[in-house]
């Protein structure tokens, strides 16, 4: 049988034709956590352009995990005549799509990338087909776009991050969403010591709906404020399943330890295993960067070094993509394998 995915037309222009690419890699990774390595191509299709593959009839169980594609508009099945069929794939949203697109600031990267870069992830974890929710760490999270993407897809997330002032912005828009939205939630702040080192934290547990919170059927959002190499203590009892994180690009951020510049190798070298150490067995990784002031061989070895599996292999091999001038952007999915 053979299927057509139609692409949602991005926002940004000179993001549309990396879309193509990247829609089509992320596409790949799905089908191959299905157990279905189709082969993917790009058609164009009433001057539209869509992706198609051949598998046999798709589970309910297939149509779901397809549904949360991050720029799929409708899923067709190609039928006699060249006619589409268009195929309900359920609700996949757990919370409306504004969540992460309606805080806007300079240096913000892309929702739709951001979804990506974690689907491309829990597709290389052991997770992929998991029932029930997923966590997901960004441990430089910056405003939380991360986390209000995690959310929005019925995840729970973590977020840390060294800067006290965003922080407080991505609380104070979340607690604002919550009570436009009318959605049954609680917030508990407390303090812990990390290497001698005090971290607030704030905990927002919430539900989609005022039943399914009544039943403890809910989600949460950690908000942690310290350095990154902090994240292994953090999350000692209770690692997360995916890691997703965009690097600083050199541009509007760079990296730093506490108020020191840091080079981009240092501070790798420096938290990547903490970051290990928050990903449960089995657990994978997701992190984007800027080729332009980071080489993708040097995040490579430093994976590797930390313990992390890079994935090198088709369709995790290339996720670069020109952003803007001084901005080049790749991806790399490593694995934290089971010991």
């Amino acid at each position: 049988m053979q299927f057509c995915l139609q692409l949602a037309p991005h926002a940004n222009i000179r993001y549309r034709d990396a879309q193509v690419k990247l829609g089509q890699a992320e596409l790949t990774c799905l089908l191959c956590a299905l157990s279905l390595p189709a082969e993917t191509q790009v058609t164009t299709i009433g001057g539209v352009p869509c992706l198609t593959f051949s598998a046999n009839a798709l589970t309910p169980e297939a149509l779901a995990l397809l549904g949360t594609h991050s720029t799929r508009l409708m899923l067709f099945e190609c039928v006699d005549g060249g006619l589409l069929r268009p195929l309900d794939w359920g609700r996949t949203a757990y919370l409306p799509d504004d969540l992460s697109e309606i805080l806007k600031y300079k240096g913000k990267t892309s929702a739709a990338f951001t979804h990506m870069m974690m689907n491309c992830a829990r597709a290389a974890s052991d997770f992929a087909l998991a029932d029930q929710p997923l966590t997901v760490l960004d441990p430089m999270c910056g405003k939380c776009t991360t986390g209000f993407v995690a959310l929005q897809n019925g995840m729970n997330a973590v977020c840390l991050d060294i800067d006290r002032k965003d922080l407080k912005e991505a609380a104070d828009y979340f607690s604002n969403y919550l009570q436009f939205h009318r959605l049954k939630h609680r917030l508990a702040q407390s303090s812990r010591t990390l290497q001698k080192t005090a971290v607030p934290i704030a905990e927002y547990t919430f539900s989609d709906t005022k039943e399914h919170f009544a039943a403890d059927d809910v989600r949460t959002l950690m908000l942690a404020e310290g350095d990154s190499g902090l994240v292994g203590d953090l999350l000692k009892k209770r690692p997360a399943d995916l890691l997703v994180c965009d690097l600083p690009y050199g541009v509007q951020h760079a990296p730093q330890n506490g108020k020191k510049a840091e080079s981009f190798p240092k501070l790798l070298e420096r938290i990547l295993p903490a970051w290990r150490r928050a990903l449960k067995p089995g657990g994978a990784a997701a992190i984007s960067f800027n080729t332009l002031t980071l080489r993708k061989d040097t995040l490579l070895t430093l994976l590797q070094n930390a313990g992390f599996t890079p994935l090198t292999e088709p369709p995790y091999d290339d996720f670069s993509h020109f952003v803007e001038q001084a901005v080049h952007r790749d991806f790399i999915v490593a694995r934290n394998k089971q010991p």
